[in-house]
């Protein structure tokens, strides 16, 4: 059975490359207007939308200007979409009568949906209408249109030698909305709807279980929510369990095509790249350390969940099957900590099995790939994420060497760094801050958690970490559900989402504008695996300065004291 399951982890991402290459291929086309696969078919829409919206898409900006236009539609959409969710219980499309959100709540739903995050201290089946799910459905759509628009800033700021002018926000954005995002989402959302994952507009209906009692099963329009919600790296769940209920990831194939999905965009954006500035090689050393971080994360988590809990071993219970507390027995434990790392890597924040209920280590695993959070990332900011780590790199190999740095044939300076620098430290600033007084004042953080020893702790740092990392997924044993929670991982989301991307845009705006140098014999090459070893070490010194004396008071002390 294990075998089996390794295999289907192996086709699953050998697929999602095979998928991405030409994906990414296509948008590189679709971003430098070149006439590509749909073009034509969309285009008459695109010019429709700006001759209503009065937006003019040939206009160039400058990275100033994007940023303006980016925060600008943020800040409409989070006030609409709360003050929807604080009226929903009189609004239409609400058969079932689920009442209004409180404000607190709605504060910290808007936002999370708005960032690409999607921390839910709801359940979709009470907590919110038809309606609000459509919005939040709409969110899921521009929020990482947004983020993909802001990385196609990066890359037209490397395209050209030298220049201030960055294309048009909109005009990405838009394109990113109609030639990506919609036309895969509706063969996905299909395929879905074959599979059993329901799109109706009609409220619970009855079954009679096993035991012969009549009960309701909620229903509504997944489908097309559950496409979006994995395409995008948005993440939440149309039901309370995710894509651990049987109507959000019905079966096996249901599992591989939602996992696919998730990490198709990230990976194609990378080769995106690579196309679209001219330097595929550059790409390939971007997308192997990616992939090695992400397999290094991976490949345990898969085998500490198929050897089973040392706990349960202890009482004489067969585990051949691996550790299936929390798990579906339809997805299996290997699957299960496959996913577990693909969605916490990426950014995505969905489960198909409860990560409050993984081994220790596989919990510190999935920390971990949030608190990196540059390995492949969420949609367009996984990019951007991870060139904060190459302007490091660039900038302390240059010292090494003794000459300027260099990135692309543009100096790295002193204003760069420091956006660099802030970009780095602010993710874990707030993640240890947040953590930190969480458990300073246990009456509002750690009196809410599960369980009051090291697991407890590591469901106060998890909150945190995927709040800053805007992944949504959670240790589910922490009562998140207050105006604490609401309020403090509310504005964790915000300064998580914006600083990581205004920062990187900021330093390609800034080096966009300066005089190109010619690569010469002394030019430091950073499309080779030297390089690739540089950015990796990186990465890994910053992570453990930061977290591993977290790490060591929550999931591995949780490990030791099982042992």
């Amino acid at each position: 059975m294990i075998n089996t399951e390794i295999a289907g982890i192996i086709f699953m991402f050998l697929t999602t490359v095979l998928l991405a290459i030409p994906l990414g291929k296509y948008m590189a086309k679709v971003y430098a207007g070149e006439e590509a696969f749909l073009s034509k078919f969309f285009r008459p829409i695109e010019h429709v939308i700006f001759k209503i919206t009065g937006i003019d898409a040939q206009s160039e900006m400058n990275w100033k200007e994007h940023m303006k236009a980016l925060l600008t539609i943020n800040m409409f959409w989070f006030l609409l979409v709360m003050l929807v969710l604080m009226c929903q219980g009189f609004l239409s499309l609400n058969p079932d009568g689920n009442p209004n959100m409180s404000p607190d709540l709605a504060f910290n739903t808007a936002i999370s949906f708005v960032v690409n995050c999607n921390l839910q201290h709801y359940s979709g089946e009470t907590g919110v209408s038809y309606l609000s799910q459509m919005l939040l459905m709409f969110l899921q759509f521009v929020s990482a249109a947004v983020g993909i628009a802001s990385a196609v800033v990066l890359f037209k700021a490397f395209r050209e030698k030298s220049t201030v002018h960055l294309g048009n926000f909109y005009d990405y954005f838009v394109k990113t909305c109609t030639r990506v995002l919609l036309p895969i989402s509706l063969l996905l959302g299909s395929l879905l709807l074959f599979e059993g994952v329901p799109m109706t507009f009609e409220g619970k209906g009855q079954m009679v279980s096993l035991e012969g009692d009549t009960v309701e099963v909620s229903r509504g329009p997944a489908a097309a929510f559950v496409a979006i919600k994995h395409l995008g790296t948005n993440g939440g769940g149309f039901f309370g369990t995710n894509s651990a209920h049987p109507l959000e990831n019905p079966t096996y194939l249901s599992n591989m095509l939602e996992m696919i999905a998730q990490m198709l965009i990230p990976m194609a954006l990378v080769f995106a790249f690579g196309y679209f500035i001219q330097r595929r090689k550059l790409a390939w050393m971007i997308f192997s350390v990616m992939t090695i971080g992400f397999l290094a994360l991976a490949i345990p988590n898969i085998l500490m969940e198929s050897a089973g809990s040392p706990t349960i071993a202890k009482m004489g219970v067969n585990q051949d099957l691996g550790a299936m507390e929390g798990k579906e027995i339809r997805i299996g434990a290997a699957a299960s900590g496959y996913w577990s790392i693909a969605t916490t890597v990426i950014s995505t924040g969905s489960v198909n099995a409860m990560h409050d209920s993984s081994m220790p280590l596989s919990g510190m695993n999935q920390l971990l790939a949030m608190m990196i959070n540059a390995f492949y990332g969420g949609c367009g900011v996984g990019m951007l994420n991870f060139f904060i780590f190459i302007i490091l790199a660039v900038f302390i190999s240059g010292l090494m060497v003794g000459r300027t740095p260099e990135f692309l044939g543009k100096k790295v300076e002193a204003r760069e760094m420091k956006i660099a620098m802030l970009v780095a430290l602010i993710h874990p600033f707030l993640i240890l801050t947040g953590t930190a007084l969480a458990a300073a004042f246990p009456n509002y953080g750690a009196a809410t958690t599960n369980d009051p020893g090291f697991h407890g702790f590591s469901e106060l740092l998890y909150e945190y970490t995927s709040a800053s990392a805007n992944n949504g997924s959670g240790f589910e044993g922490l009562g998140d559900n207050t105006a604490w929670w609401n309020i403090s991982t509310g504005i964790i989301l915000l300064f998580g989402r914006f600083i990581p991307i205004i920062g990187p845009i900021a330093i390609a705006g800034i080096m966009a504008g300066k005089r190109y140098i010619p690569a010469g014999a002394g030019t430091l090459r950073t499309d080779n695996a030297t390089f690739g070893m540089m950015v990796m070490a990186v990465i890994l010194i910053i992570a453990a300065l930061s977290f591993f004396p977290a790490l060591t008071l929550g999931p591995v002390a949780e490990y030791f004291s099982i042992k």
